[in-house]
């Protein structure tokens, strides 16, 4: 038998889901461990293997590959615990990072920021000027080199980022996307004076035209690189010592895996990597239940994502934004706020409630967890609502304290608002859902698109709980809970059900009428390169998929938009059509007629994904049908429970899931209970079970 593992590290806990070539799936929970979160790894899937049965050895020698998706990098960037890093640019363009053109006054910014703009700055240096260090060199657009590069003062300048112990150099030369002998040879010479030191070449991170940009990428590259290279080939070897027979892959921010090898060289593509999980599996779901559009909402230990599927295919972006920095990283666009299980409330200086961004993560935890925490948060009131049962979470493998959740709820929210700790509580649990239906609705509505056409997947160890409510802030009817094996640990099923993906790009801005040989050529030369790619991975593939994709703009605007273009040899029939797609997807997302074709339009950037697709179903198990839709059977009890705090606690059935059986119908309020999770059916709602075992809630 051939397995695949996928494991999800979180702040709080760490998910594993294993699919086997014969159709079966299970699936495990462990606390994450910080800061070393190879243990958390190692004890999940000691949890698995114990599922089924057998040591932790025999489980991964039978492993096909482990796929991973890691906090690491996107949490380096965000709290800024990075190293030291050079940065070597063409002379007399060194201050193009500090400048951060207009756009480190917007990005990343809310509306409201944008309009206070005396409290608008750009303190957010990557690097200290002393560590950005200039190089003689000029090559012209055309790729021709003008001036060549001066070695002797390059290695100057390389000597003294050394000197000043910098643990990486980032090199970013004008022009370079166009030729990259520069960047290449300006790495030898760092590895001829620092042979281990870990270089990142923008020509390789992120060759697109804007300087800006592609040095901001390829900077922040350089930040994660050398800690991402040092992790995954610590744990490689930790679960080489453990029997791994296959490679380990790392999920990148574009919805696909690649070989922890090669990973670090191109660093910046796993920094969403723990935020897509959940979408491709959903998108792997989603075609097995028929369903084209759909909102994929994680509500985890630490943060609240939610992802969309429009048309069957998941939405993909060319770029993202971190600490107001243009990162070009191709990714499935995926929106986030911390608002997880962790999620801590406080009261801000108004006395106003608010949940968040600050999380208790794992250590200490909630305030139940009973390990110090003394902040209440999410969980806290959940447990106080009677949502969470005080027998624990995990299968009762953590236990919790109602004594600490409703004594850290009193100090902190109750007694300062005049309110009970239950009514507290529920407020808590208002603001939650309140507050990611806000996220939902920016998210789906801004976007241009209808909620009510779309269904909602909810998943996460606390996603569950809060759905129906998030879903009926943005009118969706209709919230699937994906059960069955996989639970709370979904995002790893996305995992374990991700493809390899390998993408490349290149800028090479053109008017339209496209030259047709010119095109066709560009995208040869990424399909070779992304195909080499593959098979480096060291891994056998069912089939390769290629997709090609222009990234277009109407002349003297800024805005571009990715337009799918045909495979094979291109003819000016082909790049006609190509051009009339750009133009129908403008209209789609500024509206009919914003578009100006009398200004001509340009091709900026090509881009190749190549899917390698793996040789093993992603297809969930069916379960056993019941004999009538009366699930009286699971049923295990009641206890009251509050949802609406105008409300109050209402005696509200308790049904064990493992009782549950396709065709079962349950009648809200109702309380469905696995070992990782908690389903919250709300009154005058119904829950169905599939026959997948996914729990479809429908409001009145």
């Amino acid at each position: 038998m051939s397995l695949v593992i996928g494991v999800d590290v979180g702040g709080t806990f760490t998910d594993a889901v294993l699919i086997d070539d014969r159709g079966g799936v299970a699936a495990a929970k462990a606390p994450s461990t910080p800061p070393d979160y190879s243990h958390g790894v190692l004890d999940v899937l000691r949890a698995l293997a114990e599922h089924r049965g057998e040591s932790l050895e025999a489980m991964l020698a039978a492993t096909h590959h482990l796929a991973h998706g890691t906090t690491s990098s996107l949490n380096a960037l965000v709290m800024r615990k990075v190293p030291q890093v050079g940065f070597l640019t063409t002379v007399g363009h060194r201050d193009s990072i500090f400048i951060m053109n207009v756009e480190g006054r917007y990005l990343g910014r809310s509306p409201e920021e944008l309009q206070d703009v005396m409290r608008q700055n750009k303190a957010h240096a990557l690097l200290p000027k002393r560590l950005a260090l200039e190089v003689t060199e000029r090559i012209d657009r055309d790729g021709k080199v003008v001036v060549p590069l001066d070695e002797d003062a390059a290695r100057e300048a390389i000597r003294s980022l050394v000197a000043e112990g910098v643990e990486a150099v980032a090199i970013s030369l004008l022009w370079s996307f166009r030729n990259p002998a520069h960047e290449k040879r300006l790495r030898e010479l760092v590895h001829e004076i620092a042979p281990d030191m870990f270089v990142a070449l923008s020509s390789e991170v992120s060759p697109r035209i804007r300087e800006f940009a592609r040095s901001a990428t390829t900077i922040m590259s350089s930040q994660i690189g050398p800690g991402l290279r040092d992790y995954l080939g610590n744990l490689e070897t930790t679960l080489r010592e453990h029997g791994l027979a296959g490679p380990l892959l790392v999920m990148q921010s574009n919805g696909g895996a690649v070989a922890a090898a090669e990973a670090p060289r191109t660093a910046i593509s796993t920094v969403g990597s723990i935020l897509t999980g959940g979408v491709v599996g959903a998108n792997a779901l989603a075609g097995q239940l028929g369903h084209s559009n759909v909102i994929a909402t994680d509500v985890g230990g630490t943060t609240f994502l939610v992802g969309l599927i429009v048309g069957g295919e998941p939405v993909r972006a060319s770029n993202t934004i971190i600490n107001h920095h243009p990162i070009n990283v191709p990714t499935l666009e995926v929106h986030a706020i911390g608002s997880g299980g962790g999620a801590i409330a406080w009261l801000d200086a108004g006395g106003n409630l608010q949940i968040g961004p600050h999380s208790a993560q794992a250590v200490p935890g909630p305030a139940c967890y009973d390990q110090g925490g003394t902040e209440p948060t999410n969980t806290d009131a959940n447990l106080v609502l009677g949502i969470l049962s005080d027998r624990g979470l995990i299968g009762g493998r953590k236990a919790l304290s109602m004594e600490a959740a409703r004594e850290a709820i009193r100090t902190r929210i109750a007694e300062p608002l005049g309110l009970t700790i239950e009514q507290a509580a529920a407020a808590i649990y208002a603001v939650q859902n309140s507050q990611t239906g806000d996220l939902l609705r920016k998210t789906v509505v801004e976007a241009g698109h209808d909620p009510r056409e779309f269904l909602l997947y909810a998943f996460g160890g606390a996603g569950p709980a809060h759905a129906a409510m998030y879903a009926a802030e943005v009118g969706v009817g209709t919230v699937v809970v994906p059960l069955g094996q996989v639970a709370s640990a979904f995002s790893a099923y996305g995992l374990a059900a991700s493809d390899v993906v390998l993408a490349a790009e290149l800028s090479d801005p053109s008017t339209v009428p496209l030259d047709p040989q010119r095109v066709t050529d560009n995208f040869a030369r990424l399909e070779k390169q992304v195909v080499e790619g593959l098979r480096r991975q060291g891994l056998d593939y069912a089939s390769i998929e290629l997709e090609r994709e222009l990234d277009m703009r109407y002349a003297a605007q800024l805005a571009e938009v990715t337009t799918p273009v045909e495979a094979g040899d291109l003819d000016e029939a082909a790049l006609a059509r190509a051009a009339a797609n750009f133009e129908q997807r403008y209209a789609d997302l500024y509206g009919a007629g914003s578009g100006f074709s009398a200004a001509g339009i340009q091709a900026i950037t090509f881009r190749v994904r190549a899917t390698g697709v793996l040789p093993f179903s992603s297809a969930l198990p069916e379960v056993k049908s019941a004999d009538s839709a009366d699930a009286s059977s699971a049923r295990v009890g009641t206890r009251p429970i509050c949802l609406d705090g105008r409300i109050g606690y209402v005696e509200t059935d308790v049904y064990d899931y493992l009782g549950l059986r396709r065709g079962h119908v349950l009648r809200g309020p109702a309380v469905v209970e696995l070992p990782t999770t908690t389903v919250v059916v709300p009154a005058g709602s119904t829950g169905t079970v599939d026959h997948l075992g996914n729990l479809t809630i429908t409001a009145k």
